[in-house]
């Protein structure tokens, strides 16, 4: 059995889509941080730039910085090979939807 590899985490992009609070803005670029991912996509934010999401970004203001704003999803996903969303809304976009228990029954795996 081979060892696992390592995950390339430049090959991972958070796409925030219609961001409302730039406050959110600053803790996604926190969080990224924290867990080592760097490339961070808005689509439209409503308040962006804004200096509520730099404070709440606190030591992740590189993240913030090196962000790309688009105006449509297809833009921010255009060179993408594999997409999870994950939304608290009800969509209205006729994507599949599968948790994530049936994707690892199916194989899928977010080790990229």
């Amino acid at each position: 059995m081979e060892p696992p590899q390592a995950m390339d985490f430049d090959r991972i992009r958070i796409v925030l889509v219609g961001p409302q609070h730039p406050g959110n803005i600053g803790a996604v670029a926190r969080a990224m941080k924290n867990m080592g991912l760097g490339r961070l996509v808005m689509v439209a934010p409503q308040q962006y730039p804004d200096p509520q999401a730099i404070w709440r970004a606190m030591s992740a203001r590189d993240v913030l910085e090196a962000a790309r704003v688009v105006d449509t999803l297809d833009e921010a996903i255009a060179d993408c090979g594999f997409v999870v969303a994950a939304t608290s809304r009800d969509q209205r976009i006729p994507w599949p939807v599968l948790d994530a228990r049936r994707l690892g029954e199916l194989g899928f795996s977010l080790a990229i």
